[in-house]
Protein backbone atom coordinates (compact mmCIF):
# COMPACT_ATOMS: atom_id res chain seq x y z
CA UNK A 1 0.00 0.00 0.00
CA UNK A 2 1.15 3.28 -0.69
CA UNK A 3 -0.55 6.94 -0.20
CA UNK A 4 -0.35 8.63 -3.53
CA UNK A 5 -2.05 12.22 -2.63
CA UNK A 6 -3.99 14.26 -0.51
CA UNK A 7 -6.97 16.39 -2.30
CA UNK A 8 -8.73 19.46 -0.99
CA UNK A 9 -11.30 21.50 -2.35
CA UNK A 10 -10.52 25.25 -4.00
CA UNK A 11 -12.55 28.02 -4.70
CA UNK A 12 -10.34 30.20 -6.91
CA UNK A 13 -7.57 27.82 -9.05
CA UNK A 14 -5.03 30.53 -9.81
CA UNK A 15 -4.85 31.79 -6.39
CA UNK A 16 -4.57 28.48 -5.07
CA UNK A 17 -2.23 27.17 -7.83
CA UNK A 18 0.05 30.50 -7.22
CA UNK A 19 0.43 29.67 -3.34
CA UNK A 20 1.46 25.95 -3.68
CA UNK A 21 3.90 27.42 -6.71
CA UNK A 22 5.17 29.96 -3.87
CA UNK A 23 5.42 27.09 -1.53
CA UNK A 24 7.65 25.40 -4.66
CA UNK A 25 5.65 22.68 -6.08
CA UNK A 26 4.81 22.12 -9.60
CA UNK A 27 1.30 22.35 -11.43
CA UNK A 28 1.65 18.90 -13.33
CA UNK A 29 -1.89 18.12 -14.77
CA UNK A 30 -5.32 19.57 -14.79
CA UNK A 31 -7.94 16.96 -15.40
CA UNK A 32 -11.53 18.02 -16.24
CA UNK A 33 -14.38 15.71 -14.74
CA UNK A 34 -17.21 16.33 -16.79
CA UNK A 35 -18.37 19.84 -17.23
CA UNK A 36 -18.21 19.62 -13.04
CA UNK A 37 -15.33 20.18 -11.87
CA UNK A 38 -11.15 20.37 -12.64
CA UNK A 39 -8.68 18.41 -11.03
CA UNK A 40 -5.16 20.22 -10.46
CA UNK A 41 -2.17 17.82 -9.45
CA UNK A 42 0.37 19.75 -8.10
CA UNK A 43 3.90 17.87 -6.79
CA UNK A 44 7.23 18.65 -5.73
CA UNK A 45 10.37 18.80 -7.60
CA UNK A 46 11.48 15.27 -7.31
CA UNK A 47 8.37 13.31 -6.40
CA UNK A 48 4.77 12.40 -7.27
CA UNK A 49 1.85 14.49 -7.54
CA UNK A 50 0.98 14.39 -3.58
CA UNK A 51 -1.79 17.26 -3.60
CA UNK A 52 -4.93 17.01 -5.62
CA UNK A 53 -6.57 20.44 -5.65
CA UNK A 54 -10.56 19.81 -6.73
CA UNK A 55 -12.57 23.00 -7.83
CA UNK A 56 -16.03 22.65 -8.22
CA UNK A 57 -17.56 24.72 -11.06
CA UNK A 58 -20.10 27.69 -9.21
CA UNK A 59 -18.83 26.93 -5.82
CA UNK A 60 -17.71 29.69 -3.61
CA UNK A 61 -16.48 28.57 -0.26
CA UNK A 62 -16.47 25.58 1.83
CA UNK A 63 -17.11 24.23 5.41
CA UNK A 64 -13.01 23.38 6.72
CA UNK A 65 -14.66 21.73 9.63
CA UNK A 66 -12.81 20.68 12.85
CA UNK A 67 -10.97 17.26 11.78
CA UNK A 68 -8.58 18.60 9.32
CA UNK A 69 -5.01 19.53 10.60
CA UNK A 70 -2.42 20.58 8.11
CA UNK A 71 -0.26 19.66 4.94
CA UNK A 72 3.50 19.23 6.01
CA UNK A 73 6.22 20.55 3.85
CA UNK A 74 9.99 20.60 4.82
CA UNK A 75 13.11 23.01 3.81
CA UNK A 76 16.45 23.89 4.24
CA UNK A 77 16.11 27.27 5.40
CA UNK A 78 12.81 28.04 6.89
CA UNK A 79 14.25 31.79 7.74
CA UNK A 80 14.64 32.24 3.79
CA UNK A 81 11.29 30.68 3.13
CA UNK A 82 9.52 32.86 4.79
CA UNK A 83 11.92 35.71 3.71
CA UNK A 84 10.66 34.91 0.25
CA UNK A 85 7.04 34.01 0.91
CA UNK A 86 7.02 37.43 2.73
CA UNK A 87 7.82 38.94 -0.96
CA UNK A 88 4.69 36.71 -2.05
CA UNK A 89 2.44 38.24 0.49
CA UNK A 90 2.16 35.05 2.52
CA UNK A 91 3.00 35.27 6.39
CA UNK A 92 3.31 32.52 8.70
CA UNK A 93 0.13 32.50 11.45
CA UNK A 94 3.10 32.82 14.06
CA UNK A 95 6.34 33.66 14.24
CA UNK A 96 8.45 30.14 14.12
CA UNK A 97 8.79 27.45 17.00
CA UNK A 98 10.01 24.50 18.42
CA UNK A 99 8.12 22.17 19.79
CA UNK A 100 10.72 20.70 21.58
CA UNK A 101 13.86 21.55 22.92
CA UNK A 102 16.69 21.11 20.33
CA UNK A 103 13.75 20.18 17.53
CA UNK A 104 13.34 21.47 14.01
CA UNK A 105 12.31 24.92 13.92
CA UNK A 106 8.35 25.18 12.49
CA UNK A 107 5.70 27.65 11.18
CA UNK A 108 2.29 27.41 9.54
CA UNK A 109 1.24 29.13 6.77
CA UNK A 110 -2.71 29.34 5.39
CA UNK A 111 -3.52 28.87 1.71
CA UNK A 112 -6.09 30.70 0.32
CA UNK A 113 -9.07 28.44 1.41
CA UNK A 114 -7.86 28.49 4.74
CA UNK A 115 -5.87 25.23 4.89
CA UNK A 116 -2.96 25.02 7.41
CA UNK A 117 0.54 24.26 5.88
CA UNK A 118 3.56 23.13 7.92
CA UNK A 119 6.64 24.57 6.89
CA UNK A 120 9.05 22.39 8.59
CA UNK A 121 13.35 23.22 8.62
CA UNK A 122 15.42 20.18 7.76
CA UNK A 123 17.77 19.41 10.72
Amino acid sequence: MELIHTCYRITNPDRSVAFYEALGFEERARLPIRDEAVNIFMGLPGDGDRLELTYNFGVDSYELGTGYGHVAVTVDDLEATLERLAGQGIEPEKPPYAVREGGSLLCFVRDPDGYRVEIIERV
